[in-house]
């Protein structure tokens, strides 16, 4: 279903009812989230199923929902392997995968639990392998094993190495057919979902009418860039790419700034799917900020190798051209990035060498599948990261909270950043953003 709202589009996610309009909605509501990404779409279904009795609207730029980064992703369902044991990241990881299914289970969405080896291709990796394997036993990652060269084969008949570590949980599914759901829920909670508005200012609301309350009720105006406006008590931001401008344009610090690095995939041609079974990882390095090249089986049937890890020249570039003056600048020119550069310089020409010549890219490949040959690829599509920086050009891996100044403030939460994977992560980090709401608003 598709209604107007006052010039924007507001749609019913995952419907097929008929088309109706409705001239005028009302435009004051308790609560108002912006970003239809995944992570704003799971925390305002976890928010209205927890609180049926207030009211909700949903605010995204683009004309659908779920098209950036929750639908420009690898697809995978990870298992909490990587991470801190103890830390946030951990926990958010284990808990999501596991609602993740039982949610996939609960709305009949599919998926594949397909499994992932991480390969040892050289005697030096093993230690860190089995140092991997130790986080994910801490962090009670299910069904983990270390297999040797024979098992590795006997799960991935044409993969080489030495020694893996097998991930029987870990899946694959279609992420933005979850977060749809996730909308769909949303709306059918009683929730507004509206479209094609851009948010640039989040401000004190102007005095109402002369006999009227509801600016004392709905004190927070927010503003589209067509001029439209909705009134609210409460405002949270989960802007993903743009999330650093929607906190500082509520007076908040410019910093962790958002950094896009994109990422290349290749595409395994269809006669040569037979290689792939399940998931296939490298051993990470420590020593570099990115995980590096894999195989990654997808829903669709289609095989994914990649992706790079390149700076992008505009937030929401996809394509190896496609440039904003305005991004550009802002990643070029604060020092958090210039310092993550000078750390990894070499490693970065590595990864924009490897975009430009897919040859190079195929030959780390086959460091784990021999018979793959550059002709059984081809390029395939990207996604853009949004990446967390601080001044220091540390990658900002934890949740940052952020409120706005003033009399604002108190009434806005800015989600800056929210733990990786925050796909696997989503319904876990929405009952953890759900909690951070209450605690500040006391709804």
């Amino acid at each position: 279903m598709i209604r107007t709202f006052c010039g924007a589009t507001v749609k019913a996610v995952g419907t097929t009812r008929p088309i109706k309009e409705v001239r005028r909605l009302h435009s004051s509501y308790d609560v108002a989230v912006v970003g239809g990404g995944i992570v704003g779409l799971a925390t305002v279904r976890e928010l209205i199923l927890r609180h049926p009795t207030l009211s909700f609207i949903l605010l995204e730029k683009e004309k659908e929902l779920a098209v950036h980064q929750s639908g420009h992703n690898s697809g995978v369902i990870h298992s909490g392997i990587y991470y801190t044991p103890g830390s946030l990241k951990a926990r958010l990881c284990v808990r999501g995968a596991t609602l993740a299914y039982e949610y996939c289970d609960k709305k009949g969405l599919p998926y594949k639990k397909c499994g992932k080896l991480i390969v040892a291709t050289e005697q030096e990796e093993i230690p860190r392998l089995q140092a991997l394997y130790e986080r994910g036993m801490k962090n009670n990652v299910r069904d983990l094993s270390i297999v040797d060269a024979e098992g590795i084969r006997e799960r991935e008949p044409y993969c080489r190495g030495i020694m893996a570590l097998d991930s029987p949980n870990t899946g694959i599914v279609d992420w933005r057919m979850v977060a749809l759901r996730y909308g769909q829920d949303f709306e059918e909670a009683g929730g507004t979902v509206v479209t094609e508005s851009e948010v640039n200012d989040i401000c004190s609301a102007t005095e109402s009418q002369a006999g009227s309350t509801e600016g004392m009720k709905y004190p927070i105006a927010i503003r589209d860039k067509k001029g439209r406006e909705v009134r609210c008590r409460f405002v949270l931001t989960c802007g993903g790419l743009h999330s650093d401008r929607l906190s500082q344009i509520s007076g908040c610090s410019s910093e962790p700034k958002i950094v896009p690095f994109r990422g290349d995939y290749l595409v395994l041609k269809p006669e040569k799917h037979y290689l792939v079974t399940g998931n296939i990882y490298p051993v990470p390095d420590p020593q570099f900020p990115f995980l590096g090249v894999h195989f990654t089986p997808r829903m669709d049937g289609s095989v994914w190798l990649g992706p790079n890890a390149v700076l992008a020249f505009k937030r929401e570039g996809y394509k190896v051209y496609d440039f904003n003056v305005r991004d550009f600048a802002d990643a070029l020119s604060f020092r958090g990035l210039q310092r993550l550069v000078m750390k990894n310089m070499v490693y970065g020409m590595g990864e924009m060498y490897r975009g430009i010549f897919i040859g190079a890219q195929v030959k780390i490949l086959q460091k784990y599948i021999p018979e793959l040959s550059r002709s059984d690829v081809l390029r395939g599509p990207a996604g853009v990261r949004a990446q967390a920086l601080d001044r220091d050009g540390n990658l900002v891996d934890d949740f940052v909270f952020d409120g706005g100044v003033g009399e604002v403030g108190s009434r806005v939460l800015h989600v800056r950043n929210a733990p990786s994977p925050a796909a696997t992560s989503s319904l876990a980090i929405a009952e953890m953003v759900a909690d951070e709401v209450e605690k500040r608003f006391d709804l």
